[in-house]
Parts: structure tokens; sequence; C-alpha cells
């Protein structure tokens, strides 16, 4: 290599040496503004990785032998994290430095050192739990808002698509669209109605009685079925008899029988919130979604005109949804908003040839 080349290929590395330097500088910012919002351990734990961040930045400095006169701007994606953090220090933020410290260059970088690079792979992992605590937080309202938005903007376009591929009246796409919308939502909320009040009405009747209560004092002390129930609410053989001792022995000392003290078995079910309350958000999530493929002919437009908007309306709400579940599940959004894009146009597509053949044979 030529001392010319080797004079360039230094400037890059240095060049790069200072990318290095800024996006750390960026990183350790914004897990120190999460911090901020968090208390507890979550804010221990951020403030650690900030604390690494640091480290990897005087290795950088280093290499540059101190401070540059001038920096780099930060990366895109660092410059978009500080941005969340600063307004937001919500679980999306973490998502997204989730994917950041996935896409570490210091494994294949010969000048970063193998504990810089394993320390990025474990950032990955601590970043990725802080996520999930919120994503499990999360979960519930998230899957039923995205899931019943996305059914709607779907099943809706599907259904405008193909009624007006048959070539009827623009009115008639309207009010198939609106009885669509009507239909679909009132079925979601329904649907959950029922789903939601069956679950409580199932946990309920698995929760403890004080059916036997009441014979407690009869029951022979040695001998007794009381050690069974505990048994059944999960309690092992030998702490079962052991309460079931200590129970009957208090019930015939006051002679009174004591509240059995039930075996706590409803903990790891999950919470079910009201049932009314399920019914509406499902209807208004997927009324929500379903809306958008209609808006075109809902202000007065028709023909192609018009399914060229809603297709692109609804492209952008399936790409958005789409991006938003890729976030938050961790995985990449871009590659996520695609793959409902494709589902979403690919049932639009299915519905429209139908009612292309349809109007065809129906002339």
């Amino acid at each position: 290599m030529t001392p010319h080349a080797q004079d360039q290929q230094t400037a890059k590395d240095r060049r790069q040496w200072a990318q290095y330097l800024v996006d750390e500088r960026a990183e350790a910012r914004v897990y120190r503004k999460l911090a901020q919002r968090r208390d507890g351990e979550e804010r221990e734990i951020l403030l650690a990785l900030a604390e690494a961040e640091g480290r990897h930045e005087a290795h950088w400095l280093e290499l540059l032998g101190g401070e540059p006169a001038r920096l780099p701007a930060p990366s895109f994606s660092s410059r978009m994290l500080g941005w969340m953090a600063r307004r937001f220090g919500s679980i999306f933020v973490l998502a997204l430095a989730q994917n950041a410290e996935g896409r570490s260059p210091y494994a294949d970088d010969p000048h970063a050192t193998a504990r810089m690079a394993a320390d990025e792979r474990v950032h990955r992992e601590v970043v990725r739990g802080l996520a999930a605590r919120g994503r499990r937080r999360l979960s519930g309202t998230f899957r039923a808002a995205v899931f019943g938005a996305n059914d709607g903007l779907v099943s809706n376009l599907a259904l405008v698509m193909g009624i007006g591929a048959t070539g009827v009246a623009s009115q008639f796409v309207l009010f198939s669209g609106i009885a669509g919308l009507l239909a679909g939502a009132l079925s979601m909320g329904a649907g959950e109605f029922v789903s939601v009040r069956s679950q409580r009405e199932m946990l309920d009747a698995t929760e403890p009685s004080d059916y036997a209560d009441a014979v407690l004092p009869d029951l022979d002390l040695d001998a007794n079925e009381l050690a069974l129930v505990y048994r059944t609410r999960g309690m092992p053989e030998a702490e079962a008899e052991v309460r079931a001792r200590r129970v009957l022995e208090a019930a015939r000392s006051a002679e009174v029988a004591p509240a059995t003290g039930p075996v706590a078995i409803g903990a790891d079910h999950e919470v079910v919130g009201s049932a009314f309350g399920a019914a509406a958000s499902s209807f208004l999530f997927f009324a929500s979604g379903a809306i958008i493929p209609v808006l075109p002919w809902l202000f007065g437009l028709s023909g192609v005109g018009a399914v060229v908007l809603a297709l692109a309306l609804v492209g952008i709400a399936l790409l958005a949804t789409g991006a938003m579940v890729g976030l938050l599940s961790g995985a990449p959004p871009l590659r996520r908003g695609l793959r409902q894009l494709a589902i979403g146009f690919g049932a639009a597509a299915v519905t429209y040839l139908l009612g292309l053949l349809f109007g065809v044979s129906a002339g």
C-alpha cells in the first residue's frame, strides 16, 4: 500500500472513530433521559448502561488522541432515539434502542475490542429485558387496538374493493362500506363481550368458597378431607396436612368455624377487565380502521380516484400498524410494515378480481 493510500485509510478510520464517538455519546444521553423517568431498579439499570457507553466513548477518544476539533452529526437512528427519549420515554424508545444495540458494528471492526463487542450484545439483552416489562404491561390493550384496527382496515378495504369492481354506483359502495363497518364493529364488540364475560365466569368458578366452613369442627382430626381441599388448590401434601390440622384445631377450640384461609390460586391468571369496556374498545378499534377505506366515497369521490385514494390511505395505515408491531416486538419495523401491507393489499386484490368477474358475468 502506498503512503498516500495509507494516509487515506487513516483519515477514513478517524472519521469512523469520530462517528462511533458521537453515537456512543448520543446513546448514553438516551439512557440517562430514560433513567430520569424511571425509579428503583429500572433507573439503576439504565444508568449502568449509560456508564458502559461512556467506557466505549473513552476508547474512541483514546484512539483519536483526544477530543477532535470537529465532530460529525450523530446517525439518524441515534437522533431519532434522542428525540423520542426527550418527548416520550416509552416502550417505543426501548424497542428502538434494542434494535440499535443489535446493529452494532463492533464485532467486525478491528479497532473495537472484543470486550466492547461483547458489551453491545449484552446491552441488547438488557434493553430487551427492560422492553419486555413494558410489553407485558401494554400487551392486552395494544393487542386489542392493533388487531382490531387492522381487522377493520383489511376487511372493509376488501369489501369496498370487491363491491366497487362490480361497477355499481358510488352510493352503493358507500352504503356497503358503512354496513361493513357497523357489522364488523358490532361483531367484534359482541365477541369480546362474550369472551371476557365467559372468562370472568370461569375464573370466578375456580375461586375457593366457604361452602364447608360450618362443618369443620365435626371432621376427624387425624383423618380428614380438608387436606385434600388444600392439595387441589396447589398446596404440597405435607404442607396441606399441617394446614388442615391447624385449621381444625382452631375451629374446635373456638367452637366456631373459622375461615378456611383459601389458598390463592388466581395469582397466575391474567387480570380480566370489564366485559362492557372490552366490548366498547373492540367496537371503536375496529371502527377506527374500517372507516378509512370508506373516506373517499364519504367525501363524494367515485371511480378510479376513490379507489386510488382508499388504497393510499389504507396503505399508510397498514404500514403504521405493522411498524408499530415491529417496534414493540423488537423486529425491524419496515419489514413488519411491508408484511402488513402485503397481507392487506393481497386480500383486497382477491375481492377486487372477484368483483370484476361478477360484474362481467352479470353484464
